[in-house]
């Protein structure tokens, strides 16, 4: 990986893109430090310091960077544009002109993209509305005034709306997956900081051995857990396709092979994006809103806390988290159904002359491919499982509270594995180009 970047550096229109993509960073990282006018930031960081104690905003705050918690002007970040993206993406399968537009090339991806940015900027603008109405009620505004509302709602969306911006610049300019290298640098931000109060919690209190004895296990878990990641994330099963011979004209065509790859993690990340998005869209709601009663409510909101899962002292919480991984395996195969269609791709075998060796093209051939798939996903998520779960395990026992769970694992070394390979096609384009220029 360096050295493919090392290499990168030596090549001067890859090298731009890479220094622009970098500049870029630099805003960003810039941007989450400047406050939104009218909040008394200190107030509303000791109150947020509370709930993250507890887990209650620690989603929010992993994909943030940190904007969030010091209410920068990104601190809504890129979390309405990924919404929204998953939003499209499910009206795609509900609505018969979007799947057309999904199926138009570049024209219609256009359009998707377009009204993709449109809901971002709705969602922001609606997610910024609910928050500047919570803080003005709980008292963190310099002076209660309409104006300062204004004023935030007015910050927060444009904040949002810079950031997609930033993101779709990157990709055009820079290295490309702008939107998820701009996520990855935020959960990026937040290591340093987490693993330095990781240490300080397990290694410098104790007393020498104790504190080797940590320190090699945390290095070991962090390891572990990457190595897994990078496993999950390349695994896959290839199915080997044949293509019948047939005369054009005076030639023979055809017979060679090919394979299908079905990656065993089909889905990516976007199950635990969901679950994790369904269990904290009420405590977040709850939290803005200035909602600190008793009753049904606020305990079904203990349930839907991750802070409270895997706790020896209140167990029963930890029912939230069965609840969880259920929701992870449904959307690991929700997701998939809406993103692979085995049916579609047997079509286009049969229509192109390919089949399965030993299976019948058509019907029979869909029905394997599923059969097939749903093998493979739930392998999938039973390694999200594993891998979403053993932070939330480790916080609730030991309150190893970081960061760099597994949701954050997986985005990072995805995006950076993804993007090193952009990279390498770059340079491989440039030298095919160089050679044809010769």
């Amino acid at each position: 990986m360096f050295t493919t970047i090392k290499n990168a550096f030596k090549i001067k229109d890859i090298r731009v893109k890479l220094l622009f993509t970098l500049a870029m960073l630099v805003v960003i990282r810039l941007g989450s430090a400047i406050p939104v006018p009218g909040i008394k930031v200190s107030v509303f960081q000791e109150w947020f310091s509370q709930l993250s104690e507890n887990g209650a905003f620690g989603f929010m705050d992993r994909f943030t960077g940190g904007s969030f918690e010091n209410m920068s002007i990104l601190a809504l970040n890129i979390t309405p544009y990924i919404t929204s993206s998953i939003i499209i993406q499910l009206l795609t399968i509900a609505i018969p002109k979007f799947e057309e537009w999904q199926r138009d090339g570049e024209d219609g991806r256009k359009k998707l993209a377009a009204l993709t940015r449109y809901i971002t900027v709705a969602l922001a603008l609606i997610e910024s509305i609910a928050m500047s109405i919570g803080f003005y009620r709980q008292g963190f505004l310099v002076e209660t005034k309409p104006i300062y509302v204004i004023e935030i709602v007015a910050a927060l969306t444009a904040g949002s709306a810079f950031l997609m911006w930033i993101g779709e610049r990157i990709t055009d300019k820079g290295v490309g997956n702008g939107i998820s290298i701009v996520l990855t640098i935020n959960i990026i931000s937040r290591m340093p900081s987490d693993i330095s109060t990781l240490f300080e919690q397990f290694v410098f209190t104790q007393n020498t051995a104790r504190g080797i004895v940590s320190a090699i296990i945390i290095f070991a878990i962090m390891v572990a857990m990457v190595v897994l990641v990078v496993l999950l994330n390349g695994a896959e099963r290839r199915i080997p396709v044949q293509y019948a011979k047939k005369i054009q004209g005076r030639r023979m065509m055809g017979g060679n092979r090919s394979e299908i790859p079905l990656k065993v993690n089909t889905a990516g990340v976007m199950p635990i994006i969901f679950a994790m998005s369904l269990f904290q869209f009420p405590i977040i709601i709850s939290q803005l809103v200035g909602y600190n009663g008793t009753g049904a409510w606020s305990e079904i909101l203990k349930y839907l806390n991750e802070g409270n899962w895997c706790d020896p002292a209140e167990l029963k919480y930890t029912l939230g988290l069965v609840v969880y991984v259920l929701l992870l395996i449904f959307f690991a195969y929700f997701y998939t159904s809406i993103t692979f269609n085995p049916l579609e791709i047997a079509e286009n075998m049969k229509k192109q002359g390919g089949f399965i060796p030993g299976i019948r093209p058509g019907k029979p051939t869909s029905d394997y491919l599923t059969n097939i798939l749903n093998y493979i996903i739930f392998i999938g998520a039973v390694g999200l499982t594993i891998i979403g779960v053993l932070p939330i395990f480790f916080n609730g026992v030991f309150g190893a509270n970081v960061s760099f769970g597994g949701t954050s694992l997986i985005i990072v070394v995805s995006v950076i594995l993804e993007t090193v390979k952009q990279i390498e096609s770059q340079m491989l384009v440039r030298n095919y180009k160089g050679f044809l220029e010769d």
